[in-house]
C-alpha cells in the first residue's frame, strides 16, 4: 500500500522516480544537492518522502531540456537552421548566392566575380604567382602555404570588415598560388587549365568554380565558421575549412566515383553499382538530401563537356536503380575524366571553389560578434543526468 495519496505535499520515491524518469542515485543526488527536500515517511522510517513541488518544478524543467536537447540534435544533423546568414541558400532545389541563382551565374560569372558578390564587396582581386610543386601535390602546398599564415596573420575579431576583405583577397591568393600555380595575371578557370596544360577544360572549370563556391552551412564551413568564432585569423578559418574538405563524406567523395567507374568497367554498371550499395549501404555519387529532384550544380556542369560513354551509362542506371540523379560529386569527377586531368582534380577545383565560401563565411561570423559554443550532453560514467 502506497504510503502517501498522490495529491498530498509529498510522494514515495517511487512516485518521484515515475515523475523525474531519472535512476535513484539521481534523485539522491538532487536531494543532496539542496533541489528537492525530503524527510522521513512515519509509516516507515526507512523510508524517505520527497516534496511533490519541488519534483514537480524540477521534472518539468528537465522535460523542456530534454525537448531542447532533442531539438538542438536534430538540427545538427541536416535539419532545421541553427545560423543566420545572408551568404547562400538552398530552396525549392535552387542553389542561391545572395539571392542570385548559382545555376544561373554559372552560365557567365567568372570565379572572381562570384567571389566578390559572396564577399559582398565590388570586386576581388588574386594575385598571380605560384611555381611547379615537384613531388609535392597542389593540396599539401595549399595546407603548407596556410599553415605558415596563421600565427602570423592578425586576430579578426575588432577588424573592420574593408580591411578583413582585403586580407581575404591576400588568403585566397594563397590557396590560388598553391592549387593554380601561374606567374601571370589570369581568371582562375585559366589558370587551372594552363597549368593542366589542357586549355579546351577553361569553360568548364570556370562553371565548376562557380557551381562549387559556396553551399550553404555544409561541415567545412561550419568548421571555418566555428573557428572565425574564436577571434581565430582568417587563414586559420580557411584552413580548417580546408581539413574538414579531405573527409570522404565531404570533398573526399569524389574518390568513391573513381572506384565505383573502375568496377564498373569490369563488372557491368549495374553489377557496380549493387556492389557499392551492398558493401557501403550508400552509393554516395547519386543523390543529395537537399535536392530532392536532384543537384542542379551536376546538371548544369555536366551540360558543357560531352560526358564519356561509361560516365553516361553509370548516370542511367544509377537513376534506374537508387531513383536518384548523380550529384556535383560525378560531375567534377566526369570533368576530370573527359579533359584526362590530374587523379586529385576534383578536390583541387573543389577546394579552390569553396575557399571563397569559407572566406564568406568566416567574415560573415566575425562580423556576428558571436561565439560558436554549444553544450555536449553527457553520455559517461559517472554522469549526473538530474543535475
Amino acid at each position: 500500500m502506497q504510503s502517501i495519496n498522490m495529491n498530498m505535499l509529498w510522494i514515495t520515491a517511487e512516485e518521484a522516480l515515475s515523475r523525474l524518469g531519472t535512476k535513484p542515485q539521481t534523485l539522491y543526488a538532487n536531494v543532496s544537492r539542496g533541489r528537492i527536500r525530503a524527510k522521513a515517511d512515519p509509516a516507515d522510517p526507512r523510508r524517505s518522502l520527497y516534496q511533490a513541488d519541488d519534483v514537480r518544478r524540477l521534472a518539468e524543467r528537465h522535460a523542456g531540456r530534454r525537448q531542447s536537447e532533442a531539438v538542438a540534435a536534430d538540427a545538427i544533423r541536416w535539419g532545421d537552421p541553427v545560423l543566420p546568414t545572408s551568404i547562400s541558400t538552398i530552396s525549392g532545389g535552387r542553389l542561391l548566392y545572395r539571392g542570385r541563382d548559382a545555376v544561373e551565374l554559372c552560365e557567365h560569372a567568372t570565379f572572381e566575380q562570384v567571389a566578390a558578390l559572396l564577399w559582398d564587396t565590388e570586386s576581388v582581386r588574386v594575385a598571380a604567382g605560384g611555381e611547379g610543386q615537384g613531388d609535392t601535390s597542389r593540396m599539401t602546398a595549399a595546407f603548407s602555404g596556410l599553415s605558415a599564415r596563421v600565427m602570423s596573420d592578425l586576430p579578426a575579431l575588432y577588424r573592420k570588415p574593408f580591411v578583413l576583405r582585403a586580407e581575404a583577397a591576400d588568403v585566397l591568393s594563397t590557396v590560388a598560388k598553391a592549387l593554380a600555380p601561374w606567374p601571370e595575371p589570369q581568371p582562375l578557370h585559366e589558370r587551372l587549365a594552363l597549368g593542366w596544360q589542357r586549355r579546351e577544360a577553361a569553360e568548364p572549370i570556370r562553371r565548376a568554380l562557380v557551381l562549387a563556391a559556396e553551399h550553404e552551412l555544409n561541415v567545412s564551413a561550419f568548421a571555418a565558421r566555428v573557428t572565425a568564432s574564436s577571434g581565430a585569423a582568417l587563414s586559420a578559418a580557411t584552413l580548417s575549412g580546408l581539413a574538414t574538405l579531405t573527409g570522404p563524406r565531404h570533398g573526399g567523395a569524389w574518390v568513391s566515383v573513381t572506384a565505383l567507374v573502375e568496377k564498373a568497367a569490369s563488372v557491368g554498371v549495374r553489377e557496380a553499382i549493387r556492389g557499392m550499395l551492398s558493401s557501403e549501404g550508400i552509393v554516395r555519387p547519386f543523390g543529395h538530401r537537399l535536392y530532392p529532384q536532384g543537384d542542379p550544380r551536376a546538371r548544369a556542369l555536366m551540360a558543357s563537356f560531352g560526358v564519356p560513354p561509361l560516365y553516361a551509362s553509370l548516370a542511367e542506371a544509377g537513376e534506374d536503380l537508387l531513383g536518384e540523379p548523380v550529384n556535383i560529386d560525378f560531375a567534377l569527377a566526369a570533368l576530370a575524366a573527359v579533359f584526362a586531368l590530374p587523379e586529385d582534380a576534383p578536390l583541387v577545383i573543389f577546394a579552390l571553389s569553396r575557399t571563397a565560401g569559407w572566406l564568406a563565411h568566416a567574415m560573415e561570423q566575425v562580423e556576428s560578434g558571436h561565439l560558436i559554443r554549444p553544450r555536449a550532453r553527457y553520455a559517461g560514467p559517472g554522469g549526473d543526468s538530474g543535475a
